[in-house]
């Protein structure tokens, strides 16, 4: 970010010229809620496809100007850019925005600045797996405290629009990814929570150290508690860095036996020793894991994050269980779609990197792995490591599915691999139809590719789908012995 970019103060934006960098679920609202504060705005935006156009017909009749196919050239006069979250910093349009003194801020650092003197307290939630798992929890302990509240962020609802809009919140459940931290500066969370921390999105921040770093961005100014992973010290190293408001606390949690200050799990109880009377001596019950779910490790790990978070607000203990009960996952995240013959298939298609790749591989004991798709730079020995005693068989897909096949190669030479060499529509069914050739009765046919989607689907989502459909077909006896 450019060295003023906390200069500027959004009642200074009438009559400047501000550039909006991208359109979509955070580009669209941010180009209106300039307008609406007086501003000469220009969105520019490096595809120029349908969906894009769309948006553009939606903003030019509030006169603002949208250039789309030119997403590089910074606009002559700019005074501010805005920019949506996935632009890198290395992008042309911030490299002349920097050489032109011009500062940039991201979505969240406008909504940040631009909610009111009543503005509810963010409760903030950022890691490499789990966030939106997590947000989605504290927004239901919440609620069942009587709050109003909302799950907001990069969970797909754009915090501009919450805070420009009339619905009085008590508390905003926020979901932040290491994009939008990166260009919000100003931002004060009332506790925030960093849930773990693994390689990914290198591409974009140049290194692991940068990636922590704005991952950290999340502690910095908190007021009542700094949540951190006690089993990743990473998480931990960030909290001690951070300049934080006198009193703030930090609050670990661990699947084991908490020590004070920490929430955790005392004979499948989840308990709390930080928001107590006594945190040495005494521990207050919140819920059983059975009330999570799925009460996999990793799961029950986002669960005890989101009661902290909750408990810092104030919540009671009687709220954080009737939350987590009411909870429903997101589709594709460790999602149980069928029985067959004895074996249990689930869907973990949001497991896009190794990290939560090996959540899911943890939670289970047999298992027939699908892997593959585009991994990002990725390697994966330890994953395989790490897994290869759970594993049964392993099928694999995608175009970066040799990289996986050498892993286990290297560290599980006796498991049998079945690699499809395909990207047709029908590759998914094929890989459901030899996971079930391999998985006994009391096996678990777990895909989670722990790569990204694009190679063959339009998005994690898709190819979830696709499984799904696969294993139901199995279950019907539609499935077809050939494809």
């Amino acid at each position: 970010m450019t060295p003023d970019a906390t200069d500027l103060d959004v009642a200074d934006l009438a009559g400047r010229q501000v550039t909006v960098a991208g359109l979509g679920v955070s580009g669209v609202p941010a180009a209106r809620a300039l307008r609406g504060l007086g501003a000469t705005v220009t969105v520019v935006n490096g595809s120029d496809g349908e969906p894009q156009r769309a948006q553009a017909a939606e903003l030019e009749p509030l006169g603002i100007t949208v250039r789309l196919g030119d997403g590089d050239t910074l606009p002559e006069g700019t005074e501010l850019v805005v920019t949506t979250p996935g632009w890198k910093p290395t992008s042309p349009l911030f490299l002349a925005a920097a050489e032109a003194g011009v500062p940039v801020w991201g979505d969240v650092e406008l909504a940040w600045r631009l909610r009111g003197e009543d503005a509810p307290p963010w409760l903030a939630v950022t890691g490499t797996n789990g966030k939106t798992t997590t947000v989605r929890m504290l927004a239901a302990i919440l609620e069942a405290a009587g709050l109003r509240t909302a799950a907001v962020g990069n969970i797909g609802v754009s915090l501009l629009d919450i805070v420009l809009g009339d619905e009085p919140y008590d508390v905003l459940a926020v979901e932040l990814s290491s994009y939008q931290l990166h260009w919000a500066p100003s931002l004060r969370a009332h506790s925030g929570a960093v849930l773990n921390l693994a390689p990914d999105h290198l591409d974009w921040h140049g290194s692991m150290a940068a990636y922590a770093t704005d991952k950290g961005r999340i502690y910095e100014g908190n007021q009542v508690a700094c949540v951190y992973n006690a089993a990743d010290p990473a998480t931990e190293d960030l909290v001690r860095a951070a300049e934080v408001e006198e009193g703030c606390r930090a609050i670990g949690f661990t699947l084991g036996i908490p020590g004070p200050s920490q929430l955790g799990v005392v004979e499948n109880i989840l308990v709390d020793r930080a928001f107590v009377e006594d945190r040495h001596k005494q521990a207050q019950e919140l819920a059983e894991v059975s009330d999570v779910n799925p009460p996999a490790p990793h799961n029950i790990a986002n669960a005890l994050a989101a009661a902290a978070l909750a408990r810092a607000y104030g919540v009671p203990p009687a709220a954080v269980r009737e939350g987590l009960r009411a909870f429903r996952p997101d589709p594709h995240r460790v999602e149980h779609v069928a029985d067959v013959d004895g074996v249990t298939y689930v869907d973990d298609s949001k497991a896009t990197n190794t990290h939560a790749a090996g959540a899911s591989l943890g939670a289970y004991e047999h298992i027939v792995w699908i892997a593959g798709g585009l991994a990002k730079g990725a390697t994966f020995d330890e994953l395989v490591v790490t897994a290869s005693q759970r594993l049964r068989g392993v099928v694999l897909i995608g175009a970066d599915r040799a990289l996986i096949r050498e892993a286990l190669a290297r560290h599980a030479p006796d498991v049998p691999v079945v690699d499809l060499d395909r990207t047709d529509t029908g590759a998914m069914a094929a890989a459901v139809r030899e996971a079930a050739r391999l998985a006994r009765p009391g096996d678990t046919v777990l895909m989670a590719p722990a790569c990204a989607s694009m190679d063959m689907f339009t998005n994690y989502n898709k190819r979830g789908e696709a499984f799904a459909a696969a294993v139901h077909d199995l279950a019907s006896g539609r499935f077809p012995d050939d494809q």
